[in-house]
């Protein structure tokens, strides 16, 4: 008796097609925490000119969370999304002479296509 005989069982494999996956918003938790709010500054009203709006975000967002947000809050669907980090900075108190950190965070560059605007408030 060999231990790897010529004599195999056919097996019959049947193939169960996937569903699509859709890139829909999670359930679990809502796009209400992503966008903390639009960063206005002097570089971020420059940029807005071009169709690129900044936006601070919450530290855990992806880009795709982001997307989902704009597209969810605003209405329109962002060419491309682009995410850069702020260091946390150690500032100095003017009163007390104290020294405190202040808190980074993270933004991000919404690309929008020609002609699509948000009102920023």
């Amino acid at each position: 008796m060999a231990l790897f005989g010529s004599n195999k069982k056919e097996e019959t494999t049947q193939t169960v097609a996937k569903p699509a996956v859709v890139a829909a918003p999670s359930t679990t938790r809502g796009l209400a925490h992503v966008l903390k709010n639009p960063r206005i500054t002097e570089k971020a009203t420059m940029h807005a000119e071009a169709g690129v709006y900044l936006f601070d975000v919450a530290e855990r967002a992806s880009k795709r969370d982001i997307m989902q947000a704009v597209l969810s809050v605003y209405k329109v669907l962002p060419r491309k999304v682009r995410v850069a980090y702020v260091p946390s900075k150690v500032k100095r108190n003017m009163r007390t002479g104290k020294s405190g950190i202040k808190k980074g965070g993270k933004k991000a560059y919404v690309y929008l296509k020609k002609g699509e605007t948000i009102t920023l408030a």
